[in-house]
């Protein structure tokens, strides 16, 4: 058993103590990539006419904010502040269906991001969205069931 660690997980391998997992949890370097593939995908979709992935990415982005807040607390009120003005009025807008009002929300997103990002001491990571839409992905309006 790891010193000092009165709880532990086991695996067939050996055991990690709570704090041993912990340090495996994702920082934000790990997670802003998908944070970046979502809010992508999350703009053509609604350029698309596909609401219901528009919808879709929004609520992982939404989870994948929980994620950061959980393992970097010391950017949760940032996280917060940034999911109460940009994602709380995409949700509208993907509700209403309003692309014009979606994009100007969405583009104060990127800025807002970028303004974190300095705020983070990270500066030199300047997010913006890619000229095209991602290609894997069915970004029409989404009028089939199942």
């Amino acid at each position: 058993m790891p010193e000092n660690h009165a709880h532990v997980g086991r695996t067939k391998h050996g055991e990690l103590s709570l704090d041993q997992l912990a340090e495996l949890q994702p920082g934000l370097n790990q997670l802003m990539p998908q944070v970046s593939e979502r809010y992508w995908i999350l703009y053509y979709a609604a350029q698309g006419g596909n609401w219901p992935l528009a919808d879709y990415q929004l609520r992982s982005l939404r989870s994948l904010w929980k994620k950061m807040s959980t393992t970097r607390p010391k950017y949760a009120g940032m996280l917060d502040n940034y999911a109460k003005k940009i994602f709380d009025p995409l949700a509208q807008h993907i509700v209403a269906r309003d692309f014009a009002a979606f994009d100007k929300t969405y583009r104060q997103g990127i800025d807002l991001a970028n303004k974190m990002h300095g705020a983070t001491h990270h500066g030199e990571v300047v997010w913006k969205l890619p000229l095209t839409p991602p290609q894997h992905l069915d970004l029409g309006p989404a009028d089939r069931t199942g």
